[in-house]
């Protein structure tokens, strides 16, 4: 029999553990070099602590949507490993897991441990090593093998597989290999705005809101929240991450159009005038013709200057203009972002026309495998981030066990 080779992994998070936990012991020494003093830390701490391992979308095709940078390359490997596969392998595992109603997918223990043990308990009982706070300073590809220097002393190993997530530091290594990389600018984050119409409603929500970028000739929709520095909500996140080169060229300054209701002006027109003919008497402050709170109703109202104890037949046409511009065409003024500490993604990594995506093998080195977040690939929030890690792991996982 052939002697066993010598895999070192560079990054002990979600991708790494993952391509461990799924390698042939019979074929591979492994050992996982992990800078922090803890593994799988993003895991720990994703979906607040209750670790939103995948999302219940089973078709590749539909799949793709979810990643603004990557979705192209990432058919194939989802044709391979999707999240029902994902799910299976947990469950295997005694991990039972749930899909909640926004299909989001959960340990039923609500727990990140659950995830976090299943995969090192897998790794264990490989007889693998894990090394904590073993930070590389530099890989060197040698004639046959690769020298991976440490303060801890040396490594060499066979084969390297590179899942350290998007730290410059990070990035910078694998450059010095020779790989090109797309700067990182950052994805998925809320917009500040100062505007009379916002202030004081931290906490209002709406169900459906569209949100457009004229300049960018750009829309998304979905639900909307104020915050105390302007807009979050998914539909902010979504723009903010298709948009996320875009927008770091304009230095996060530009202009925005917010349909509250996501009706247009003519149908919300229609709805006012029929209220109004069948409750003339009501107050138009009273008036709950739209889905929108009472309190943001009464903003319009206020900033507006339009009398809410006033019947509402007696409101001018004027002043529907105005109601209707508010809910249907608000123009907002960015000035700036604000980003999820937890939830913090970038775009930007190893440029993806330097990897085969049928095993993530890189095409600049022999024996050098690239996945995770260290890669130009990222998506909006909901367990696609993750779902990238394990199936890009699986792929390379799969393809070195059959070799």
């Amino acid at each position: 029999m052939s002697k066993k080779k010598r895999i070192i992994i560079i990054g002990g998070g979600a991708a790494g553990f993952f391509a461990a936990a799924n390698l042939d012991e019979n074929k591979y020494y492994v050992t996982i070099l992990e800078q922090n003093s803890d593994v799988l830390q993003k895991v720990k701490i994703s979906g607040g602590g209750r670790c939103n391992v995948t999302h219940a979308c089973f078709d590749p095709r539909e799949l793709v949507n979810f990643y603004p940078r990557g979705n192209r390359e990432l058919l194939s490997v989802f044709t391979k490993f999707q999240p029902g596969d994902t799910m299976d392998w947990f469950e295997t595992r005694e991990v039972p897991l749930k899909i909640e109603k926004d299909n989001r997918v959960f340990p039923t223990t609500d727990s990140s441990q659950s995830i976090i043990n299943a995969m090192i308990n897998e790794v264990k009982n490989k007889n693998f090593e894990v090394k904590t706070q073993v930070s590389v300073s530099e890989i060197i590809k040698q004639d046959e093998d690769y020298l991976i220097k440490t303060k801890q002393g040396d490594f060499t190993a066979d084969i390297v597989i590179y899942t350290t997530g998007s730290s410059p530091k990070s990035v910078k290594l694998i450059q010095n290999l020779g790989h090109k990389i797309v700067e990182a600018v950052p994805s998925l984050f809320t917009f500040n705005i100062k505007d009379a119409l916002l202030k004081d409603l931290p906490g209002t929500s709406f169900e459906n809101a569209e949100v457009s970028i004229p300049s960018l000739k750009t829309e998304e929709s979905g639900p909307l929240l104020i915050t105390h520095w302007g807009l979050s909500g998914p539909a902010i996140l979504k723009i903010s991450a298709w948009e996320a080169r875009n927008l770091a060229k304009l230095k996060y300054n530009f202009d925005i159009e917010v349909n509250f209701i996501s009706k247009p002006i003519s149908e919300a027109e229609e709805e006012l005038k029929d209220f109004k003919n069948s409750n003339p008497k009501r107050s138009i402050g009273q008036s709950k013709i739209f889905d929108v709170t009472n309190r943001f109703w009464n903003k319009i109202l206020e900033i507006n200057h339009i009398d809410a104890e006033k019947q509402i037949a007696n409101l001018s046409g004027k002043e529907m203009s105005l109601i209707l511009e508010n809910l249907c065409a608000k123009k907002l003024k960015v000035t700036g972002k604000s980003t999820f500490k937890d939830e913090f993604v970038t775009a930007g990594g190893v440029d993806l026309k330097e990897i085969n995506f049928k095993n993530m093998a890189s095409k600049i080195l022999p024996d050098l495998y690239i996945a995770g977040e260290v890669l130009d690939i990222d998506a909006v929030t909901g367990g696609f981030n993750f779902q990238a890690c394990w199936s890009e792991a699986w792929l390379i996982s799969q393809h070195l066990n059959s070799n």
